[in-house]
């Protein structure tokens, strides 16, 4: 209650008496000046309404002192309010009525009125008592300042009102103004409207809306930081608790909470290294703080998964039974005898020591050979699995090692990858095709293969996505490639390499005999009823239908007779056996593209046979001189690459220097000039071992003498005449023992090289060695009866030599 002042006199307070229905308000304060709506549901409430409406439309409003009151007594509402005029009335159709009323001055409820229907009230008006001028000026600003600071960060307020509340000049209509756009506590709100002292009025609803502000920018700071905060993973955390006690007062099974347990168990049983378990038991405490479904969760929860996948401690039983091996090594491949001794040596040591680091065997040779299903063979014969990863166009580092888990999708290297595939610790791992790496901006992958082929650093692999040791000392690496020089010396140096050289013709017939056929059959869907091959059949196919190091081709025509036998097969109407012949083969395959023999038909001047390493095996090079009418010019044509027209041309030194000795005008250069072509133009060739055959073709072309068809030579020539060993010794002879050569021209320094050729090759040909051009000379030219090739008859006497089994380097 307000103290009225004493000067009101009684007479005066009982003329300002006048007796209005009462309308209790519930939740809201009016203010005089204020129009506000309001929504009428009490029997009572509505009867003080229609008896206003039936009158002059005034109405007396005050606040429920406790809004949960649906019957409100006198003590419940409070005695100052405001008494107001009904503007608008709309009752609707739920019974409940509508009013929009206006506030237009204070008063005090004196008595009530009784009254059985509504509220009725005898009021006495609580005019406002003003203050000091400037005092109540400064008040006035300090309503006005601190309404347009909050109108500064409250959007609701308009640009518009806070200009029509700065022009109020009254400051009772200014306090009631402003106090009506604020939501402060009921209690305040009450307290403003029973204050009748202007200045305390003021100075109160200064204070309150200074704290208004500073509520509201607490309110903003907590907002910004929360909604800061308040992202997905938060959202999902909220709708994954919600769904999770959905769940739960369903009956349903919290199953993220039993994947969790069961995941735990995992942990707890997987047998893992000691870094490797406290990691596991840190991520999955993690883990369980997530939410299930948030992303971070996501890359936990794999991470733990990739953990617990891979086997630390697990490896598969190896056998070691070298009679055993040694027979499926057999069975497997034929031949290929260095490399099956080197594996059984291998498993021979491990049957002795129980840890063995290494070898990382390389095994090199053409394609088709049986590089990769021969580390199979060895996988079949330790009783290991088997895991084999492709190289070839890779150029990214992190193929290796792996990517880190910072990035999105990230997972570890193929080499971990290809373990939990395998589900063993100790595989055979067959990393095809290393020479066919490269590299770019995303890195050396031969770089990363350097520390998992190297068995002093490989127990201890740090893969970068799971960023721990993890032990690949007991895996039997296996690698293989095509040419040694595509792979970086710093990873040779980590391997010990096996060469396997090309096949001959011997080999490739008992290969053909003993796999192939029988496989082609069997794919083709025919028995061996159905078709046979004979000796000659598969011989012919091998000399005028493949021309290879391996036997890719041999299998893909077999295959093809087998197909187009097939079909005969579903067509025949008896039970006839096809048996595939030499002139069966011309019908079923077409023409044969290769000669039996390459070899000339006759001896010619200047051509000499020379001998080449290629990739896919050795070949034979022809060299070709001509003389013609000229100034001493040297043409060298073929496609020759730097090396080789330098040894071309230190053979035309050298001819220079032996050309009295050996019958040749010793100014012909100045009258002739020469022409040195290698046949196949379009084919590069590089190397110095023709430096032999160029000096024999020119020596041939300017004494007119023709050279032996059947020779075939290799070698580099130096300036003196000295023949230089070379290399890829095995892959020529062979070369040459398929071309129907019967003598092979060497360098005496390859004598050594000599124990690897197979011995059915050097039954089958003469192998000379030399360590002088004129020593070559002697063999390849043809002489004349009783005519000598040395003017002064100091040609070295010749060595011959016969040799046996196995070499190569790759050159030419």
């Amino acid at each position: 209650m307000v103290n009225i002042p004493k000067f009101f006199k009684n007479q005066e307070m009982e003329a300002s008496r006048e007796v209005l229905p009462l309308l209790p308000l519930r939740d809201i304060v009016v203010f005089p000046h204020m129009v506000a709506p309001l929504f009428v549901g009490r029997n009572k409430s509505v009867s003080a309404l229609s008896s206003a409406m039936t009158k002059d439309k005034r109405i007396f409003l005050a606040t429920q002192r406790n809004a949960g009151v649906d019957n409100p007594t006198e003590k419940d509402i409070c005695d100052v309010g405001v008494i107001g005029t009904v503007l608008q009335l709309l009752r609707l159709p739920d019974g409940t009525v509508k009013a929009l009323i206006e506030g237009k001055q204070r008063a005090r409820i004196e008595r009530y009125v009784p009254n059985p229907e509504f509220f009725e009230v005898e009021l006495s008006l609580l005019p406002d008592i003003p203050g000091n001028t400037i005092e109540m000026e400064a008040l006035m600003r300090g309503v006005i300042d601190g309404f347009s600071k909050y109108a500064s960060i409250n959007k609701s307020i308009s640009k518009d009102l806070l200009s029509k509340v700065s022009a109020i000049p009254d400051p009772s209509k200014l306090a009631d103004s402003v106090a009506s756009h604020f939501s402060f506590k009921l209690e305040n709100k009450q307290n403003l409207l029973e204050t009748a002292d202007l200045r305390k009025r003021l100075s109160l609803l200064v204070k309150l809306i200074k704290l208004e502000i500073e509520v509201h920018q607490m309110d903003q700071r907590i907002k910004g930081r929360v909604k800061e905060q308040m992202e997905k993973t938060q959202k999902n955390y909220y709708l994954n608790e919600q769904m999770r006690a959905i769940k739960k007062e369903m009956g349903a099974e919290d199953e993220t909470g039993d994947e969790l347990k069961d995941l735990e168990k995992k942990i707890k049983r997987k047998r893992m290294s000691k870094e490797a378990s406290v990691k596991a038991r840190q991520e999955f405490k993690k883990l369980k703080l997530m939410t299930p479904m948030s992303a971070e969760a996501t890359v936990v929860r794999n991470y733990i998964d990739w953990m617990i996948s891979l086997p630390w401690y697990k490896r598969s039983p190896i056998r070691h039974d070298l009679i055993e091996a040694e027979k499926i090594l057999n069975e497997d491949h034929y031949g290929l005898e260095k490399p099956k001794e080197r594996i059984l040596e291998y498993l021979a040591v491990q049957t002795l020591v129980k840890k063995l680091r290494g070898p990382i065997l390389c095994l090199v040779g053409p394609p088709g050979v049986g590089k990769t299903s021969l580390a199979q063979s060895v996988a079949r014969a330790t009783g290991r699995k088997f895991v084999r990863l492709s190289l070839g166009g890779v150029r990214d580092e992190a193929e290796i090692r792996g990517h880190r888990r910072t990035y999105i999708g990230a997972m570890p290297g193929k080499i971990i990858q290809s373990l939990k595939k395998a589900g063993v610790n100790n595989p055979v791992f067959c990393l095809d095709e290393v020479d066919k790496m490269s590299m770019d901006f995303r890195g050396d992958p031969s770089s990363a293969l350097l520390e998992v082929l190297d068995p002093e650093q490989n127990y201890s692999f740090n893969d970068h996505y799971l960023d721990l040791d993890y032990d690949l000392s007991d895996i039997l690496f296996i690698t293989t490639a095509n040419t040694l020089p595509d792979i970086p010396l710093p990873l040779q140096d980590r391997m010990e390499i096996i060469r396997l050289p090309g096949y001959t013709e011997l080999e490739k017939y008992n290969i053909a005999k003993e796999f192939l056929v029988s496989k082609q059959i069997a794919a083709n869907g025919l028995k061996d009823e159905d078709i046979s091959f004979s000796k000659s059949a598969i011989y012919t196919i091998i000399q005028r239908y493949t021309r290879e190091a391996g036997v890719r081709n041999l299998e893909r025509e077999i295959s093809s007779i087998c197909r187009k036998t097939a079909r005969k097969v579903v067509n025949r109407k008896d039970e006839k056996k096809y048996v595939i012949s030499v002139n069966t083969i011309t019908k079923l395959l077409g023409p044969p593209p290769f000669k039996i023999s390459q070899i000339e038909e006759t001896d010619q001047v200047g051509l000499v046979t020379g001998l080449a390493w290629t990739q896919v095996g050795g070949e034979l090079l022809y060299v070709e001189a001509l003389t013609m009418p000229g100034k001493g010019k040297l043409n060298i044509t073929g496609k020759l690459g730097d090396v080789m027209k330098e040894s071309a041309q230190a053979a035309v030194s050298f001819v220079r220097s032996r050309a009295e000795n050996l019958g040749i005008d010793k100014d012909f250069y100045k009258d002739l000039d020469l022409h040195i072509h290698i046949p196949e133009g379009a084919i590069p060739k590089d190397g110095p071992s023709a430096g032999i055959s160029m000096c024999t073709s020119l020596v041939s072309a300017l004494t007119r003498r023709p050279v032996r068809r059947d020779v075939a030579m290799t070698g580099e020539i130096t300036l003196r005449g000295r023949v230089l060993p070379i290399g890829g010794l095995k892959e020529k002879m062979l070369a040459a023992h398929r071309g129907g050569i019967r003598k092979v021209i060497i360098p005496i320094e390859n004598e050594k090289d000599l124990k690897d050729i197979p011995k059915v090759v050097t039954r089958q040909m003469k192998v000379v060695t030399v360590e002088h051009m004129d020593e070559v000379l002697g063999h390849a030219l043809v002489l004349g009866q009783g005519e000598r090739l040395f003017a002064n008859n100091d040609m070295p006497i010749p060595v011959e030599k016969g040799g046996s089994d196995q070499h190569q380097i790759s050159i030419n």
